[in-house]
This record gives structure tokens, C-alpha cells and sequence, in this order.
């Protein structure tokens, strides 16, 4: 595990957006694990700037996400496809049918689990996983548990989750209760991981994802197996941890 700090958000960001435009131009067919909420918003924005000024290509590129809400339609500002297409992939020359999300209106949740992880093993596998990291160590929405979930699944959201997400909604009421979302198993099988982490708030989550014992009761734990991490955070994140 390889750990950066950055300055402060902007800088994260744009480390973040390094490494993963270095995956595109070194294999421009690669497969990339998208992750959504407020921490990849800046690395998808430098993302745009550059393909906008000609130096990176996503027209080959292929996509899976993490995670959606279950119950919201496309169509919801909340979503996480709606996110997604209103923070990168409108503005940059993806081919729509490269561009892979769990359906959060899907009738029979387990089908369209066993159907998404489908996708992603017809695909080859992720090359490079974005990750963030929730205040209780999430990754995803793999909440603490009492063991690490293998596939794709549909989550019962914690109320520290809902607490967390209630921001972007008109109350805490309107927040979806659960949601779809990559398993351990599945993020683990990346070939490459790359987890961006901003704030004091999540200071606590990366002393004990990072340098604790590795437990499903905090989900970014396991990352410590993975051979090939990168952590970005800023000051704030690793003020726990005392790096220097």
C-alpha cells in the first residue's frame, strides 16, 4: 500500500486524476471502477479539463460503478447514474454502451446483482478501482459487517450512512434505505486500487482502515491485502496517523 498526502482537496484531486489518466493512455480499452459523492467530484473535473484540451481519450475506455440507491429511477438528480453522467460522462466522449451501472429499479434485486457481476466478469475485470472511504470505513456501500460480502449485493443502509447522505436531500426521511453495491470480493479482484480520502470527519476511518486490524467491522481494512493500493488523503484524513 502506497500512501500520498496531498495539500489539501484540490491537490488530491489532482493526483488522483493523474493516475488514472496514466491507466487510460498507457491501456486506452482499460476498464475503470467509478466511484460517486463528493470526493471524486474534483478528480472527474480535471478529468474533463484535460480530455476537453485534447490530452486524453475515454472513447475505448469501459466503465462499471460501485454502487446505486435502490428505488431511484435514472432520472433522479440523486442517483448515482444521474451523478455520474452530470459530473463526467456528459462531458467527455464515453460510448454510452461502455458505460455499466447496478439498476436501482430492478424488480428482483438478487437477479440484477448476479446480472451485474456478470458484467463486470464479461468485461475481464476492473483495471483500476476509485474508491472513497465513508466515515465508518465503508467502501462502496459495504457497511461494517460482520463479514466482508463477496459479490454484488443489496445493503441495508446504516444510520451513519443515511446521516452522512442526507446532505444531498431534502431531509434524512428522503434518503433510500438501501442500495446495490460491488462486494468486497469484486473491489479486491481490481488490479489496481486507488482510494481518495479528504477531511478531518475521516481521520478516524484512515487510522483504523490503514494502520489497524484488518475487520469487516471497518470495510477498508482489507485494502491492506490488496498488492497494489494507492492512498491519496489530504493533511486533514491522515492527521491521525502521524506521518510526516
Amino acid at each position: 500500500m502506497k500512501i500520498i498526502q496531498a495539500k489539501d482537496y484540490n491537490d488530491l484531486s489532482r493526483k488522483a486524476a493523474n493516475i488514472i489518466s496514466a491507466q487510460v493512455i498507457l491501456k486506452p480499452d482499460c476498464v475503470l471502477g467509478l466511484a460517486t459523492g463528493s470526493s471524486p467530484e474534483g478528480t472527474y473535473k480535471q478529468l474533463i479539463e484535460w480530455y476537453k484540451k485534447g490530452d486524453i481519450d475515454f472513447s475505448e475506455v469501459k466503465t462499471v460503478n460501485l454502487d446505486e440507491y435502490r428505488g431511484l429511477p435514472k432520472s433522479d438528480p440523486q442517483s448515482y447514474d444521474y451523478f455520474m453522467h452530470s459530473h463526467f460522462f456528459d462531458h467527455v466522449n464515453i460510448k454510452p454502451e461502455n458505460i455499466n451501472l447496478p439498476d436501482g429499479m430492478a424488480a428482483d434485486p438478487d437477479a440484477e446483482c448476479a446480472r451485474y457481476d456478470g458484467v463486470v466478469r464479461s468485461l475481464g475485470g476492473v483495471d483500476l478501482q476509485l474508491l472513497g472511504c465513508g466515515r465508518n470505513g465503508h467502501i462502496g456501500f459495504n457497511e461494517p459487517a460482520d463479514c466482508f460480502a463477496k459479490g454484488t449485493h443489496c445493503v441495508n443502509l446504516t444510520e451513519s450512512t443515511i446521516e452522512a447522505n442526507k446532505r444531498f436531500f431534502a431531509s434524512a426521511d428522503d434518503v433510500p434505505r438501501q442500495a446495490l453495491s460491488m462486494g468486497i470480493q469484486t473491489i479486491m479482484l481490481a488490479r489496481r486500487i486507488l482510494i481518495i480520502i479528504s477531511g478531518e470527519d475521516k481521520a478516524e476511518a484512515v487510522k483504523n482502515g490503514f494502520f489497524g486490524p484488518i475487520t469487516p467491522q471497518v470495510p477498508a481494512s482489507i485494502l491492506q491485502l490488496h498488492p497494489d493500493v494507492v492512498v491519496i488523503a489530504d493533511e486533514a484524513a491522515l492527521s491521525l496517523c502521524g506521518l510526516r
